[in-house]
């Protein structure tokens, strides 16, 4: 395996070697932690069945507030092969998934590209969800040209310091907008079933941070004036302050209705029609599941 520039952090390390990157993980197997149908995506998503969702583990982005932290830092999970997770995709199919979620992928995309292969070949049909932090690099995206039919992607920052803050990636910004640009060349347009499931498509991911109101304005407002209806804006108030955010007091809050309000009417003045919006309390440690292994 060559020095490791998946993702924008390019640490350049030998994961073969047992250096680990930023993203926490090391060697020359998958790591995942849960495997399972999961109703809380879009309703395009996980409709009333499901998306059968695979969280990986360890992260490339790493934000302070991470909802999913039990994992991000790869210390959680299970150690799989890609012949296995080309299995867990195919159950996740028997159990009746709408399409197939993979949450957090970045770091092990040339394991995930072989394993959806795999599993095509032994009747997959679903579509492929890449659920991520817009924090890619395009020539990575590349290589997932032909295999992913949707990309859930989120877009964080358009503030250097607050991506700076949080995240400790000043690039983000600048990644995340040349990313969305390779998302949105490999899946133009919005394609539906005759079921209302999304089968081909971009949508961008906003959670709005207690008062980061600016920030959130300038992603939504550089998204649809670049993209138009041509990508599906998912707003989001679901964000949680967890234990450990001494260190940033200004996140250590909900965000409140009114913040969550001015955003979406801002969105709808832009003339935002193609998108979702969270409603009543959604900021709920309830919304995380349990990364237990389960399915891996």
């Amino acid at each position: 395996m060559p020095p490791c520039t998946i993702c924008p952090r390019n640490c350049r390390i030998d994961r073969t070697a047992g250096q680990k990157g930023y993203c926490g993980v090391t060697g020359t197997k998958i790591k995942a932690a849960r495997a399972a149908l999961h109703m809380w995506e879009e309703p395009c998503i996980s409709g009333t069945r499901g998306s059968g969702t695979v969280f990986f583990s360890g992260c490339p982005l790493r934000c302070v507030y991470c909802q999913n932290r039990d994992i991000a830092g790869a210390e959680a999970g299970k150690e799989i092969t890609p012949e296995r997770l080309s299995e867990i995709f195919l159950e996740l199919q028997e159990k009746g998934a709408v399409n197939i979620n993979l949450v957090t992928p970045t770091h092990y995309t040339p394991e995930i590209a072989w394993a959806v292969k795999q599993a095509q070949a032994c009747g997959l049909t679903l579509p492929v969800v890449y659920n991520c932090s817009g924090y890619e690099k395009t020539e990575t995206l590349r290589v997932l040209e032909g295999i992913v039919d949707i990309y859930l992607t989120d877009f964080k920052y358009m503030e250097s310091e607050t991506a700076a803050r949080y995240s400790h990636a000043p690039d983000y910004p600048n990644a995340a907008k040349m990313a969305l640009e390779e998302m949105v060349r490999q899946q133009p347009e919005p394609v539906f079933g005759e079921d209302g499931m999304m089968k081909k498509g971009v949508i961008v991911r906003h959670l709005l941070l207690p008062g980061h109101l600016k920030n959130a304005k300038a992603v939504v407002q550089y998204v649809y004036e670049t993209y138009g209806d041509r990508v599906y804006l998912s707003l989001m108030n679901q964000y949680t302050p967890l234990p450990g955010m001494e260190k940033w007091p200004e996140l250590n809050r909900r965000v409140t209705k009114r913040e969550y309000e001015r955003l979406v009417a801002f969105a709808v003045e832009l003339g935002v029609e193609k998108g979702f919006i969270q409603e009543g309390e959604t900021a709920e440690e309830s919304f995380i599941p349990a990364f237990d292994n389960e399915g891996i």
